[in-house]
């Protein structure tokens, strides 16, 4: 009897496919704590491979100067997971010049404390790093610190880190993504809460491209946000773009809010985006955006802005931005700024402008919409960018809403208002969740090239391209055996180390 032949790419991938079921099955869970077979993770780190889960019991404190040189794999990825104790606490990890290193790729890292690092709590310095439901405080200079080289996608979920930072050089979050090893990389903040800087930005990155979503930001030294160019080898390599979507962002001191663009050291030449967010500002404080160094466009969107106790407040200083096109891009729409405002952009659309943007209760920090709100049913989902300059793969509206003043239970975010006009600002009156026919992009990653992203629904339709008809989509083959090998190699390290 003849068989129908297969592509060999297929076989290739089916391999693959085999080849992780087994690393799977062969995946080891180490348990960490008092009375545990391992009383650190230093004892640990050195035998994790692909798909391990190591378990740390909460209510104890472990030592700092953590390194994770083991990586895991994109299908398989290394777990340190944080049990929180009878009484909710979870484990710390305290003091070293790191706490925690992570100088590995795939790792997903929840449940901790983090505290005390000499140098840095956090230093991110891999790809494809997910930390969750952690808490990162009392850093006496960086908090969450992404190296130069070598580091990668970051992802931050339901993290709280406060108290960090110290002059103008060191920051609670300061991210960076090497743009030469790993093209293409993406920082992603979403459901955090950063507040009580001591130092610095509250959040900085270089990123080739970042993803600010849901967060509440307060408490900065200098500016509450950062998105500027990389520092060194990699600046002019590619374009960075930033999606800023549904926060919250709180002037508790005197200064600006935002700077895009660069710092003096590094610039984008980028593409901002700044939509539906809340934006508090004190009654001494700057502008709230500082467009600085190499910049493409901005547009804002569905924004309010309000100054505490009341009156205008200056939207835009461009004076120190260096404009790619030779000429400022900005565009906007339906926002919402206070009577008395100075610099509102030109190409802003459908503006307006009031008194009192009708918070349930602005003086307790509740920036919901009231029901008497001027905010309700004014905004816009996807809105237009400025012409020819259009935002790659941005998050058309937001989903979920930002933590109010303190962190979140971990998934538990509350959704956004669906159908029809929306509520201006971070906060919607309603609880419905838009479909998901209107939300772009997803957890992919930019392509630097093309300026689109790679789909994150592959295969919903259940065709692999991996049939008996019709021309397959598959990898190069060549990549193919470079992951059977890699495969293969992992597979019989673990036989040989596992007996």
């Amino acid at each position: 009897m003849r068989y129908p032949s297969l592509p060999v790419a297929c076989l290739f991938g089916s391999l693959i496919a085999i080849l992780a079921f087994a690393e799977s099955a062969e995946a080891a869970t180490y348990e960490v704590g008092p009375g545990k077979a391992f009383a650190t993770l230093q004892q640990v780190a050195p035998k994790l491979a692909p798909g391990d889960v190591v378990e740390v019991d909460g209510g104890s404190t472990y030592p700092g100067d953590l390194t994770l040189t083991e990586s895991g794999t994109a299908a398989a990825k290394i777990t340190l997971v944080g049990r929180r104790s009878a009484s909710g606490r979870r484990p710390v990890l305290s003091g070293g010049t790191n706490t925690v290193h992570i100088h590995a790729d795939h790792y997903v890292i929840k449940g901790f404390e983090v505290t005390g690092g000499a140098s840095r709590c956090v230093f991110h310095h891999g790809d494809d790093i997910t930390i969750e439901d952690t808490a990162v405080h009392d850093c006496p200079n960086h908090g969450i610190l992404g190296a130069d080289d070598e580091s990668g996608s970051l992802t931050l979920s339901y993290v709280e880190v406060y108290a960090c930072g110290s002059g103008d050089s060191h920051h609670p979050i300061y991210v960076a993504t090497d743009e030469e090893t790993h093209p293409g990389s993406v920082f992603r903040m979403e459901h955090c809460y950063v507040h009580d800087g001591n130092g610095g930005n509250n959040v900085k990155s270089r990123a080739q491209r970042n993803e600010i979503r849901y967060n509440w930001v307060e408490g900065a030294l200098y500016h509450e946000i950062e998105l500027i160019g990389p520092d060194g080898a990699d600046e002019g390599l590619f374009r960075e773009d930033s999606d800023v979507v549904g926060n919250v962002f709180r002037k508790t001191r005197n200064g600006y809010v935002a700077r895009f663009g660069g710092d003096g050291t590094g610039e984008t030449n980028g593409r901002y985006r700044f939509v539906g967010n809340t934006v508090i500002l004190t009654p001494g404080s700057s502008a709230v955006f500082r467009l600085y160094d190499g910049i493409e466009s901005v547009e804002m969107h569905d924004n309010a802005f309000y100054r505490t106790g009341g009156g205008g407040v200056q939207l835009v200083r461009d004076s120190d931005a260096s404009w790619t096109t030779g000429q400022a891009v900005i565009a906007g729409s339906h926002n919402w700024i206070p009577a008395g405002s100075s610099d509102v952009p030109s190409a802003w659309t459908s503006t307006i402008t009031g008194v009192d943007p009708g918070f349930v209760n602005a003086e307790g920090l509740d920036f919901r919409p009231a029901a008497s709100s001027p905010l309700q049913g004014q905004g816009v989902v996807d809105p237009a960018g400025p012409p020819g300059h259009a935002f790659p793969s941005p998050l058309v509206a937001a989903v979920s809403q930002p933590p109010r003043h303190a962190i979140e239970a971990f998934g538990a975010a509350s959704p956004r208002v669906a159908a029809g006009a929306i509520d201006i600002g971070a906060f919607a009156s309603g609880s419905m969740v838009l479909p998901h026919s209107v939300v772009a992009g997803g957890a992919a990653s930019a392509d630097a090239n093309t300026e689109t992203l790679a789909s994150t629904d592959d295969d919903l339709d259940g065709d692999s391209g991996c049939s008996f008809g019709g021309a397959p989509s598959a990898p190069p083959l060549g990549a193919l055996a470079v992951a059977l090998s890699a495969g293969l190699l992992r597979w019989a390290r673990r036989r040989r180390t596992r007996g």
